[in-house]
């Protein structure tokens, strides 16, 4: 908190409005599905509505507490700065802000108060982790690598991968897992070719790739992983383009690199498919950060100009994908450190055939 209210001053704001629910967990530790946190160089206010006065309480840390009776959160946030005299230029996440809600503000502000679309500061912040928060998710990725021989158990032909990503859930859930990170991907035969083929009633044939893409939340951090598993005896074509694709996700692993761009890494897994002629079917970004959520800042992708940093969690996940045929993913997630990156989903990515 203390380091946000320090940008303000260079953002040449009296005060942010943060309405994405991440960022103001990051700042204050509340995790309800309402709040509004108002942010000035004096301190902070959390707005919320009365189903959160306890849990308020119990979790807000340098922030005020601030719940009206009968308004929402958005409401009491409103009728506060209505009130500030010496707040003139109050920034606003626009990503984050429907048009309606703006409107709000402004009609409460009144015509003397600027509101402007802040620059991301806070997700900026965010982009770097501390130790604590590498810990939170070194453990999530390592509770999700453990999932990773169930998955091996269920695999099998005519099992539906609505089958095969409940009883991953299931298992998540039983291992202590809050939630999954997002919807799990079992995507089978012609179906691995969906780079987001999420589990669907059809059957898993009785020879092809399964691309098994999961991630779970623990203690709020998010983990993400695929393994692209094989049913039956693969063909030496289908052995050719895995084994590109591991060499590609190795290529670009070993281009993390402090002081390298995002797009270097991506261009390092790129250059190895172009290699094996398979860098058309390559059809999405290198890799994402992640944290409270799935994604986050920065992008792993062509052109990226971001210079990687010690501290930033990225992951590495290139793929080839043809229609109507196949497709293979693998991806890890590593954290940035001084020498290179730690791979926190620590996981065989040889080729498995169940």
């Amino acid at each position: 908190m203390r380091r946000a209210q320090e940008l303000l001053t260079d953002a040449r704001l009296d005060a942010l409005i943060v309405t994405h629910l991440p960022n103001v967990r990051y700042l204050c530790g509340f995790t309800g599905s309402a709040a509004v946190l108002v942010v000035t160089e004096r301190g902070a206010l959390l707005f919320s509505d009365g189903r959160y006065t306890q849990q308020a309480q119990e979790e807000v840390r340098a922030a005020k507490i601030k719940i009206l009776k009968g308004k929402s959160a958005l409401a009491s946030a409103t009728d506060w700065l209505g009130k500030q005299k010496r707040l003139r230029r109050m920034g606003l996440e626009p990503e984050h802000l429907t048009v309606g809600e703006k409107q709000i503000l402004a009609r409460s502000v009144g015509r003397g108060v600027r509101l402007v679309n802040a620059p991301p500061l806070i997700e900026r912040m965010r982009m770097i982790k501390d130790a604590a928060e590498i810990g939170l998710i070194r453990t999530a990725c390592h509770l999700g690598v453990r999932l990773f021989s169930r998955l091996q158990q269920v695999v099998r032909p005519a099992v539906s991968e609505s089958r095969v990503a409940g009883e991953l859930e299931f298992a998540a859930r039983e291992a202590g897992a809050e939630q999954m990170a997002f919807t799990t991907i079992i995507a089978a035969g012609a179906r691995s070719a969906l780079p987001h083929g999420r589990a669907s009633a059809a059957k898993l044939p009785a020879r092809g790739f399964v691309v098994c893409d999961f991630g779970v939340i623990l203690a709020g951090y998010c983990s993400d992983m695929t393994r692209t598993l094989h049913v039956g005896r693969p063909q030496k074509e289908t052995r050719s383009v895995y084994e590109a694709v591991k060499d590609a996700q190795q290529a670009a692993l070993d281009a993390v690199q402090p002081g390298k761009t995002v797009g270097e890494v991506d261009m390092a897994a790129r250059k190895l498919l172009q290699k094996r002629n398979l860098a058309r079917h390559f059809t999405h970004s290198t890799g994402h950060g992640l944290g409270l959520e799935i994604h986050e800042a920065p992008r792993v992708a062509a052109g990226q100009k971001e210079l990687l940093q010690p501290g930033m969690v990225i992951t590495i996940e290139p793929g080839v994908y043809v229609p109507g045929k196949w497709g293979v993913r693998i991806e890890d997630t590593v954290v940035v450190t001084e020498k290179g990156c730690e791979i926190l989903t620590p996981c065989s990515k040889d080729l498995i055939s169940v």
